[in-house]
């Protein structure tokens, strides 16, 4: 299976580190210092690095910009139940997240948005395993 590693900058790495593990992700300090760190989203296939705005611009000779003015790009996670969702972002911004519009609720998928300390969005969502497997159509919620 292949692995996946999501690259981004942050402003605070300390803050962004603590934010991540509030959300139940850990940190991987073979490959943290204090410049980036591994954040494990699942062992063995999903990481992100997340990088100093310093050390991330040596990857690129393009500006970089700033996710809380101009978002180029959201991360969807998918999780176990509408209440995962919604106790994952919850978790976010009680370690300095904040939800930058109201959760999207279609019925057979629901789906809230929270922005790091960084401003960088994470997408939370639930999707009706019936769903997932047949499309919305084959759902067993009721749209709403």
């Amino acid at each position: 299976m292949p692995q996946m590693f999501v690259n981004f900058a942050v402003t605070d790495l300390d803050a962004s580190k603590a934010f991540y593990e509030a959300l139940g992700f850990s940190i991987n300090p073979m490959f943290t210092d204090h410049n980036a760190a591994c954040v494990v989203v699942e062992d063995g296939h999903s990481y992100f690095m997340i990088h100093t705005r310093e050390y991330f611009q040596t990857f690129t000779e393009l500006p970089i910009g700033d996710p809380k003015v101009s978002p180029t790009s959201s991360i969807a996670i998918f999780v176990d139940s509408r209440e995962a969702v919604d106790k994952t972002v919850e978790a976010g911004i009680a370690a300095g997240g904040t939800q930058p519009q109201e959760a999207t609720d279609h019925g057979f998928m629901y789906q809230r948005g929270l922005a790091d300390p960084s401003g960088n969005i994470l997408d939370f969502g639930w999707m009706d395993p019936a769903a997932a497997a047949g499309g919305p159509d084959a759902a067993s919620t009721p749209e709403v």
